[in-house]
């Protein structure tokens, strides 16, 4: 697989200082990790699963979770469990290249009984979605998570999902949080990334946010994402990769609030129809929240929509001058500061080298622009491959 592989060959030279590199589901963690990119969520009840994924694929789509948790209802869950079983089996018939799978299940149980049930179709599979994740649930999700990699003779990665009530609230956050990081230390081979429940943790107080608005100004779910990154986030090598939490919105004919989205930069590339597209689709406020985790330290983002993908892809394509700062941080190897080669600001080898480290592993994988490249020039020509 590889990010944009789906663009023309000129439009990769004309945007690219830098091409992605291709990577695959046996690839380290810390490749695999910043390669997720927009993971799709699905629901496995989806009668035509399978050809919906390998349609996404050929769109730009690099990582797919299916969903045997809160997307199917309780009644549906037999037949969603029998659907997902037939409808990997048919991926993997059709698979050449991706995306990465994960099945996001309910109970440890269904691990060893989705491997079986797949036999050499598993190979289909990247790993699993472990939800409402603690000390106390984790356990037994991560013992059925070592055999079946044992069975299948492959590892196979989790992505914990933390989402719980006793995380929301704050007189036992921290706890959990110490506990789930503990356990996880245990099992670091097998863990590709932590995810964050965050419609779960705005259940916890009756909250959803709107469309206008991001996760982080929903205050009582970021202090829950600030700490989360406090414990997880570090880069002192007992970290993860921390994902970006959902992006639960479809394109809707009527807005409350003025778009989100500055006009200035689409004129100056003369994409002021792209602008209009995108506030159509309601996309302005899945831009904005994007932004808002790299700032935070979260990579990739949880999405429930196709027109979600381009976006955040484009998003996560290293800036020419992004490169050029970590590049010149990581060639220092005796300290001090030195104005940075776009003569804007100090870059200091000590203080930015793990924020360099995680630039150029991104731009591995997301390649890295040219320097007239904007993220306008990125969205206007995914959405058009």
């Amino acid at each position: 697989m590889r990010h944009f592989d789906h663009f023309s060959a000129e439009d990769e030279q004309n945007l690219f200082a830098l091409a992605p590199q291709p990577f695959t589901r046996d690839d380290e963690s810390a490749v695999l990790a910043q390669s997720l990119g927009a993971t799709l969520y699905c629901p496995a009840t989806r009668p035509a699963l399978a050809k919906d994924i390998v349609r996404q694929r050929a769109g730009g789509l690099t990582s797919v979770v299916v969903c045997l948790e809160d997307a199917v209802a309780d009644e549906d869950l037999e037949a969603a469990e029998c659907n997902a079983l037939d409808q990997l089996r048919e991926l993997a018939a059709l698979d050449a290249a991706g995306p990465l799978v994960f099945v996001r299940v309910r109970t440890p149980e269904q691990i060893p009984a989705l491997v079986a049930g797949l036999g050499d179709a598993a190979a289909v599979l990247t790993g699993f979605v472990l939800p409402k994740f603690t000390a106390r649930t984790g356990p037994a999700f991560l013992a059925a998570v070592a055999a079946a990699s044992r069975s299948t003779g492959r590892m196979l990665r989790v992505m914990p999902v933390l989402e719980s009530p006793e995380l929301a609230h704050a007189e036992s956050r921290t706890a959990v949080l110490l506990g789930v990081r503990d356990l996880l230390a245990e099992h670091r081979e097998h863990v590709l990334a932590v995810r964050i429940g965050a419609t779960d943790l705005s259940g916890a107080y009756g909250l959803r946010r709107s469309r206008e608005l991001t996760v982080y100004d929903v205050r009582v779910v970021a202090d829950v994402i600030a700490d989360i990154v406090n414990v997880f986030g570090r880069a002192d090598g007992s970290g993860h990769v921390i994902t970006g939490p959902v992006w639960e919105y479809f394109p809707s004919p009527e807005r409350m609030f003025k778009p989100q989205l500055r006009q200035t930069p689409f004129a100056e590339h003369r994409e002021r129809s792209l602008r209009a597209r995108l506030i159509a689709r309601d996309l302005d406020g899945l831009i904005r929240e994007v932004v808002l985790d790299r700032a935070n330290g979260l990579v990739g983002k949880t999405v429930v929509h196709p027109s979600h993908v381009a976006a955040v892809h484009a998003l996560s394509v290293v800036n020419h001058e992004e490169y050029a700062d970590a590049v010149d941080v990581l060639g220092r190897t005796d300290g001090g500061a030195a104005a940075s080669a776009y003569r804007n600001k100090m870059n200091e080898s000590k203080p930015h080298a793990a924020w360099a480290t995680r630039i150029v592993q991104r731009a591995r994988v997301f390649g890295v622009a040219r320097p007239e490249t904007s993220f306008v020039d990125l969205l206007s020509a995914g959405l058009a491959a």
